[in-house]
Order: C-alpha cells, then sequence, then structure tokens
C-alpha cells in the first residue's frame, strides 16, 4: 500500500513513517513530486489547512493521502502564532526569526508563559476523509536550548519535563508529540477502516 504524506518538511516525514511503521516507499513525501507546485494554505484552523493540502495532493495523483498542519499557540498572544506558525515573521521566515517574534512579543508579560502545541492530521482517498487532533501542552522560555528539534521546540518545554523539546531524546519527544498524537490516532481509524 502507498500513502502520500502532502508535505516537503523531512522532519515531519521521519517522524510519520515512525509512527506509522512505514518505508520511505511506502509514505513518500512530496519531495519525490518536484511538479506539485506549494499549495496556498487558506484555512482558518489547522484542519481545514490540513484539508486543502491532502485534497489538493490527491486531485493531481490520485492517491491516498495523509496531511497535515500543526503549530504552537500562545495563551498571552491569544493563541499565536497558531496556523501562522511557520510563517510567523513573514513568508520566507527561518525557525529562528520566527522564535525571535514570540519572544519579543512577550517582552510585556510575565511568566509562565503557556502555550500548546497542536497537530491536525487527515487522510484522504477520494471518498473517505478522516481527521484527528493532538495537542501538547507546555511553556515558553525564552533563552534557546538543545539542538534535537525543529520549529519552536527550543523554546518549549512540555509539561512533566524541566528540559525543552529540542533537548529530549528523539524517542522521547516522538512519544508526547502533538504530530505522535494526532498521527498515532489517524493510524488507529485507518487500521480500522484499512489494513495498514
Amino acid at each position: 500500500m502507498k500513502i502520500i504524506f502532502a508535505t516537503t518538511n523531512l522532519h515531519k516525514l521521519k517522524e510519520v513513517r515512525q509512527i506509522f511503521g512505514f518505508t520511505p516507499k511506502e509514505l513518500p513525501g512530496l519531495q519525490d513530486f518536484p511538479l506539485i507546485d506549494e499549495i496556498p494554505e487558506t484555512g482558518k484552523s489547522f484542519v481545514e489547512n490540513a484539508i486543502i493540502k491532502a485534497k489538493a495532493v490527491y486531485s493531481i495523483l490520485k492517491l491516498p493521502v495523509i496531511a497535515d498542519d500543526s503549530g504552537i499557540e500562545v495563551d498571552h498572544l491569544q493563541g499565536e502564532p497558531g496556523i501562522y506558525s511557520a510563517r510567523y515573521a513573514g513568508v520566507n521566515a527561518t525557525d529562528n526569526d520566527n522564535n525571535k517574534k514570540v519572544i519579543e512579543n512577550l517582552k510585556p508579560f510575565n511568566p509562565p508563559y503557556n502555550a500548546r502545541y497542536v497537530c491536525a492530521a487527515v487522510y484522504f482517498n477520494g471518498t473517505d476523509l478522516i481527521t484527528t487532533e493532538g495537542y501538547c501542552n507546555g511553556e515558553i522560555i525564552k533563552e534557546q536550548r538543545g539542538n534535537n528539534g525543529f520549529g519552536y521546540d527550543p523554546h518549549f518545554i512540555p509539561v512533566g519535563y524541566n528540559i525543552t523539546m529540542a533537548e529530549l531524546p528523539v524517542e522521547v519527544k516522538n512519544k508526547i508529540s502533538h504530530r505522535f498524537s494526532a498521527f498515532s490516532k489517524l493510524k488507529e481509524l485507518l487500521n480500522e477502516k484499512i489494513d495498514l
């Protein structure tokens, strides 16, 4: 069985392959389909954006697709960056740019800076549409710590830990992450529907 993962993010691709127990041939990412242009994320929620990506890729390849949209919501910032997490500091912003903007915007507030990672995961095969969500609660810290993660991981300490997501061993991070939660639920639902 082959399912396309509608992402060019190699970090995500590796994590999700591990969750599903799939090989690169069983779960290729969009880097294997260079003719597919970047898909505009025009939804108003993580779920909407994930559905847009899955349907767009399915319409071109006519193969089952999984997709996700994820980001971080910070309480003091009324849920920002939210769906704009990847481009919070601008369209071509780096992880570092986005982190700097979050820390800058938190300056007027006192810690703790409560936040949560959110991931919406979807499966679409032309007829069936399955959606799940996963969360990881924690708090933002101002100093950057760790090299194992990406995105906001060096500034995010998950509940129950005193080190950042970027300091956690990958195998621990992958078991508590929002992505693990969302895609594990999706895997369960797919196992009920199709034999993965």
